[in-house]
């Protein structure tokens, strides 16, 4: 069976499905023996279909040359085509990426930008042209900088939240290039390809060969080993999500977990990559985070997007964006925006102090100010939604009163009560936001250093 026939097999079990009657697809065609070959079999199979060009400016004449080429091409096969020319070293300075992934950007971008223009290609699939080799070379790359069973997988070849297609997978470079030459197919030639200055280049040029001089099917028995690993990570999937279930707690945009339960997990390693890796967390942060469960309360690791707490029995992963979060890290003296307002905390010098602005508290409806003794606290502290099970000592008490208590003696509604902060360090409450202090805080005549809690209220 040649390769128009195995292509037309596998579009028929694996793609046609879905398709509706008629659909076009769209075909990222950058000239190339792989994506040209593909468009010739898409002609061939009778497969409706336009191609998206993109002229990324980075080679000179030869990214001329490329964009020339394809226009010739689908002039020649009647293939409609959309290209799009821009300066990619401009938009990498402007959006400050690598070259690779601005170019990623820039494409899928534009295939959506193609999508809101063409009516009736609103619900394309795209169509790239990976192959077999691109497949290895992916999970060779998972596997050298670290991985877990997903990366080692290989590309997928179906892409349901970008809505791509890659029909060239079972298939490889040599195959397709014997295709071309077959059929005399004309496609040019990417010199960038043979540099290895890219890490994929180096995989493709040189490791790859010279595991094949000692294994001589070692590409055959990689790629066996992508589906292999693709299988395996459904059975690894189903077995994690059991535990998450078991494990997680969502609380509005909160992740709340139990740290009992966390520690007795087995594998403790892979469960924790599990749990942390969707909020932006690398591998090598995962000993931090199983460090993390026999921390200290309010202590925290954090990603990008979210920080890992540990709030007493419980680990909290929140978003970093303090309006969204429920459980925020205050690292020092500074103002603090976050859902119920503005909470801004300031030391000043107990002697400097003029006395009317030491009382213990000045309110209003919109602002409220208290003072505190700054040497009874540490910074981090945490600033959180009150809890069932709280307690503090209120001002000129001394004995403990239950939040919950409390909240019903000051007659607020339900829904004011929803809305009630506490400020805390070390697992003890400093204050009940814009209500009381804590008596264990407050300052004293001795004092010399005082912590200034402003909040102003939404």
């Amino acid at each position: 069976m040649n390769l128009l026939d195995e292509f037309q097999q596998n579009w028929k079990i694996h793609f046609a499905p879905l398709l509706l009657p008629k659909q076009k697809v769209m075909l990222a065609l950058s000239g190339g023996a792989d994506s040209t070959v593909l468009a010739y079999l898409l002609h061939q199979s009778g497969i409706p279909f336009v191609a998206a060009h993109v002229n990324y400016q980075l080679r000179g004449s030869e990214s001329e040359r490329d964009e020339a080429f394809v226009q010739s091409f689908c002039q020649t096969l009647n293939i409609p085509l959309f290209v799009k020319k821009i300066d990619t070293h401009l938009y990498v300075t402007q959006h400050q990426l690598s070259v690779q992934v601005a170019a990623r950007e820039i494409r899928y971008q534009w295939f959506n930008e193609i999508r809101a223009t063409n009516p009736d290609l609103a619900y394309s699939w795209v169509l790239t042209a990976h192959h077999a080799n691109d497949s290895i070379e992916t999970s060779m790359l998972h596997f050298f900088r670290g991985t877990g069973i997903d990366g080692l997988k290989g590309i997928p070849a179906i892409n349901q939240s970008n809505k791509v297609i890659r029909p060239l997978l079972p298939f490889f470079r040599k195959q397709i290039e014997a295709f071309a030459n077959e059929n005399q197919i004309a496609f040019i030639v990417d010199s960038s390809n043979l540099s290895n200055h890219y890490t994929r280049n180096f995989f493709r040029n040189q490791l790859i060969p010279e595991l094949e001089s000692i294994f001589p099917a070692v590409q055959d028995n990689l790629l066996q080993n992508t589906h292999r690993f693709e299988e395996t990570a459904i059975l690894y999937q189903q077995g994690v999500q059991l535990q998450l279930k078991k494990l997680i707690e969502q609380k509005e945009n909160e992740w709340h977990i139990p740290v009992l339960k966390w520690k007795k997990v087995n594998p403790l390693h892979t469960i924790t990559w599990e749990i942390i890796q969707p909020f932006g967390f690398t591998a090598a942060q995962i000993p931090e985070v199983v460090k993390l469960l026999d921390g200290t309360n309010s202590s925290y690791v954090q990603s990008d997007s979210h920080r890992i707490i540990k709030n007493r029995q419980w680990m909290i992963i929140a978003p970093l964006a303090n309006m969204q979060a429920h459980h925020i890290i205050i690292e020092g003296a500074g103002k603090t925006r976050f859902l119920a307002g503005e909470l801004t905390l300031s030391l000043h010098d107990r002697a400097i102090l003029p006395t009317a602005l030491s009382g213990p508290t000045a309110s209003n409806n919109a602002l409220s100010v208290e003072w505190i003794d700054a040497t009874k606290i540490s910074f981090p502290l945490q600033l959180r939604h009150w809890a069932i099970g709280d307690y503090f000592y209120p001002l000129g008490m001394t004995k403990k009163k239950k939040v919950s208590k409390f909240l019903i003696d000051s007659r607020l509604s339900k829904t004011d009560k929803e809305k009630i902060w506490v400020l805390t360090a070390d697992k003890k409450i400093i204050a009940i936001i814009g209500l009381r202090i804590d008596n264990r805080f407050k300052y004293s005549d001795s004092t010399k250093q005082l912590l200034k809690i402003e909040f102003k209220r939404n």
